[in-house]
């Protein structure tokens, strides 16, 4: 990989970062009706996920099922199994933190998750986080347009996460949880520069972060009093798969 790519592919991870920190709390992004720029945002990640990880997990099955092992014998669409599981364990804590908060809400007027809850969640989030920034480390070794789609992906994506974890957890969240959430990006980075995984445990990973995402985009699209912008998904998806596309 060229130096300046991986100059700029540092650069770009220090802005993933600052989305966690900064973005929501930008005068620009709060002129904007929050339900547009989510919706937008959601269709564009949603878009990245379709028309670039999925085919890459498809060439990538073989890979996997090369230097599986015994297990594979078991799994033979594993590298979708996992993704599938992705989004289980997202849709899981979802449900996790929603339940809290009913209970919070219930026992003392407080409509924010537990303390316990909260913890389990940026746990989560902050291997969710971490995987990416060695995700996107891993792009930047693919030449500068490869990094720089991801960055646009990722970046509106974190966006959207931020939206749902603060939605759940309230000022903790503006204490902790975003500059956990941060650092675990630099961290993934940081790993990435020392620690180079194979295809198939690549893939494996893309698989599980992919459920991830198309489960943390749709859950803030599709519920019916989320008020989702159904247009600006699809130009958003529309507008980003073209891109891709022509890429």
């Amino acid at each position: 990989m060229a130096y300046g790519v991986s100059i700029l592919g540092f650069l770009l991870a220090v802005c993933l970062a600052l989305v966690h920190v900064f973005a929501s709390r930008s005068r620009w992004l709060a002129s904007i009706p929050h339900r547009w720029w989510i919706s937008l945002a959601g269709g564009i990640s949603i878009a990245y996920i379709f028309l670039d990880v999925f085919p890459e997990l498809s060439k990538a099955q073989a890979e996997v099922e090369h230097n599986g092992g015994l297990l594979v014998d078991y799994l033979e669409n594993h590298a979708y199994l996992l993704a599938l599981a992705g989004l289980a364990i997202f849709y899981g804590l979802e449900k996790l933190a929603v339940r809290s908060r009913r209970h919070n809400q219930k026992m003392a007027g407080d409509n924010s998750t537990q303390p316990g809850i909260f913890w389990v969640h940026i746990f989560s989030f902050s291997i969710y986080n971490a995987v990416l920034g060695y995700l996107f480390r891993e792009s930047a070794d693919h030449g500068l347009l490869a990094c720089l789609l991801l960055f646009i992906a990722l970046a509106l994506h974190f966006i959207v996460n931020d939206v749902g974890l603060r939605e759940h957890h309230k000022q903790i969240y503006d204490r902790l949880g975003r500059w956990i959430l941060a650092a675990a990006i630099f961290f993934g980075w940081a790993v990435g520069e020392v620690v180079h995984f194979n295809a198939a445990a690549v893939a494996a990973i893309w698989a599980l972060v992919a459920g991830g995402i198309i489960l943390n985009v749709m859950k803030e699209e599709l519920p019916e009093n989320q008020e989702s912008h159904f247009g600006l998904f699809l130009t958003g998806a529309v507008i980003y798969s073209a891109i891709l596309l022509v890429a």
